[in-house]
């Protein structure tokens, strides 16, 4: 048994819009709460025409106002993107408004295309370069003062929000065991380095004021539904948009379809499904079959499920569905 948390990126659908969006996020929290799940992560994206989340500290605001105990937080802050007295500015106020709720994973990526993403931090290269030294002066500006201490963050200063790094390589692996931070592998659409991540991680560890032993969380793409068929059926919103990002016109979250045959080619087809093995889709008792197997493979302390459902009561179905299976352990939960 291990905790279970939602990373979600406010997807809009072809048929809603951003304020519907958000409101699903909310509802999902709310949900998810009341389930016994232990955090509700947001992700950072940008000029993405299906995710509503780009405004991550808002989005983060806006679904702990709506919960009460739920841990909530970013999967991730794409650092690169910001200055860290920013970033621990927004982080010390979100914890100020929400004491003892707030969690930071921060990535590396810029969360966009190179385009978009030159809009927003200008030289790509130093941001990407400068990404160690930026965690490290983060975490430092939510720490206490130090003596002499020039620049500070209020609010921020003294906050010690966790924080997490966030990995689809081993770039991410090294740093965080070297930092002692816990670590979250993006295995739910990155999952070829997924094993020689952790163990990279955890061979690197080193024991630190956060940690004094390695703490892994792994993420997977999910659809649960009373039947594999009906999960499968979920499903294939998440195929088409995999397809359509590959493609390179990434859209809205489509509706699903009782057949990909004709949408896809066979390599997409096997581009696809090879990105989204880890994929946990099917009946409950499918999903506790699939995870046991998952979770016993990585040796993950914690699961975190992204649910990219076209329908928002099926959506929530998946959600109660997850929190029944016998791998569930809410008993980490607090508040």
């Amino acid at each position: 048994m291990v905790a279970f948390s939602i990373l979600d990126l406010s997807p809009i659908t072809a048929d809603g819009n951003v304020s519907q969006s958000l409101e699903n996020s909310r509802r999902l929290a709310q949900v998810a709460e009341a389930k016994g799940f232990k955090r509700f992560w947001l992700a950072e994206h940008h000029g993405m025409r299906g995710i509503a989340s780009a405004a991550t500290s808002i989005v983060i605001s806006h679904v702990a106002a709506g919960t009460s105990r739920i841990r909530v937080g970013s999967g991730g802050i794409m650092l690169p993107n910001h200055s860290p007295l920013v970033i621990a500015e927004q982080f010390g106020t979100l914890e100020a408004l929400y004491p003892g709720r707030i969690d930071l994973g921060l990535g590396r990526a810029p969360g966009t295309d190179m385009n978009t993403a030159r809009a927003l931090r200008r030289n790509l290269e130093a941001a990407a370069n400068n990404f160690p030294q930026d965690v490290i002066d983060l975490i430092a500006l939510l720490g206490p003062a130090a003596e002499n201490q020039q620049i500070i963050a209020v609010p921020g200063m003294g906050s010690n929000v966790p924080v997490w790094l966030l990995g689809s390589s081993h770039y991410s692996a090294h740093l965080a065991g070297m930092l002692g931070l816990p670590f979250a592998f993006a295995s739910h659409f990155a999952p070829d380095m997924l094993l020689t991540a952790l163990e990279i991680y955890r061979e690197r560890f080193t024991p630190s004021k956060f940690l004094d032993k390695p703490h892994v969380m792994v993420g997977v793409m999910a659809a649960a539904a009373d039947s594999d068929a009906e999960a499968e059926y979920l499903f294939t919103s998440m195929q088409q948009s995999f397809t359509a990002l590959r493609r390179g016109t990434p859209g809205p979250l489509p509706p699903p379809v009782r057949s990909m045959d004709g949408l896809w080619s066979d390599h997409e087809r096997t581009m696809v499904e090879h990105t989204l093995r880890y994929a946990v889709v099917g009946s409950p008792q499918t999903a506790e079959a699939r995870l046991q197997g998952f979770l016993k493979e990585t040796g993950a302390d914690e699961l975190i499920i992204s649910l990219p459902i076209h329908d928002m009561d099926a959506r929530l179905r998946s959600v109660e569905l997850f929190a029944a299976l016998p791998s569930f352990d809410s008993s980490t939960v607090t508040g």
